[in-house]
């Protein structure tokens, strides 16, 4: 009989962190900042239709950045348990950090588990309340570590060329244009490089508490943006910039000058929009009275 190959625990779970690590760093960056009246969310995407950046309740915001269809079937089950909770209870029990904990636990239930590979992945979750003191973005890595962030953070590729820009330019307080400006610039940052990123190939949204709705959730439109950015210089002419197509991590013709990004790879294709596991639906948040 021979023996088993015996790998120590430290160097399994060295592994496996340099495994999820790696798949994360080579997607594009993600940002989240702070502003005068909310929180904002931007990210380089190309895609119209695959989202980074969605709702997950009504004051409530998720981001990711890694394989799709791991955060996306991150993001069903946290819009599941939100809609439950404040069907159940009542929808100001439902809170981000409540949210944050939950996804905490199932990342490092899969990251320790041999029975599968650990997610491709980093989250936020952020959440804004009636002042600009109770914001906050809750950061989540692949094997289930939460860091409250204060002003603003950066997961993904070049975290740490944008991470130094925006400490440099980010000033608290903000309005929402000054806070798209210098989340647009820092997404272009690389290292020895300064990329101006066109408009159609920006994902932008914010939790936004002045919105009378109780959705504070808003996607910022290509057309809302151009103006918020206003006069940026030469951007990427149209010729060199990927189709829409390729935004999901789908493999480029070698022409186009631009790095593998797994960010949005659909790894054994689209997930279900139904439980795996009862086959029902996402349930719809209940509608407020007088909506």
């Amino acid at each position: 009989m021979s023996t088993p190959f015996y790998v120590s625990p430290e160097q399994l779970m060295k592994d496996r962190a340099d495994f999820a690590r790696k798949g994360v760093t080579r997607g594009r960056p993600l940002v989240a900042l702070q502003y005068a009246d909310g929180v904002l969310l931007a990210s380089e995407n190309p895609s119209q239709a695959l989202h980074k950046i969605s709702e997950l309740y009504d004051r409530i915001a998720f981001a990711a950045v890694g394989r799709y269809n791991e955060f996306e079937n991150l993001r069903i089950a946290g819009v599941r348990l939100a809609d439950m909770r404040g069907y159940a209870y009542d929808r100001r029990d439902v809170t981000g950090q409540g949210l944050a904990g939950a996804y905490a636990q199932t990342l490092g239930t899969i990251f320790s588990s041999a029975g599968e590979k650990p997610y491709e992945v980093e989250l936020f979750v952020a959440e804004i309340g009636d002042e600009a003191s109770d914001d906050k973005i809750f950061r989540l890595t692949y094997e289930g570590m939460v860091a409250d962030e204060h002003g603003f953070a950066v997961m993904g590729g070049n975290a740490e060329s944008v991470g130094r820009y925006l400490k440099e330019q980010y000033a608290a307080g903000g309005d929402l244009a000054a806070a798209v400006r210098v989340a647009v610039a820092a997404l272009g940052q690389s290292e020895g490089e300064t990329r101006v990123i066109p408009a159609d190939d920006l994902e932008v949204a914010v939790l936004d508490r002045t919105r009378v709705q109780p959705r504070k959730f808003r996607r910022i439109s290509t057309g809302t943006l151009r103006e918020l950015l206003g006069d940026r210089g030469t951007e990427t002419p149209d010729g060199d910039r990927p189709e829409d197509g390729e935004a999901a991590g789908v493999s480029m013709p070698s022409s186009v000058d631009r790095p593998e990004d797994p960010t949005d790879l659909v790894s054994g294709g689209t997930p279900p929009l139904e439980d795996p596991l009862t086959g029902e639906p996402p349930i719809a948040p209940p509608p407020e009275p007088g909506q």
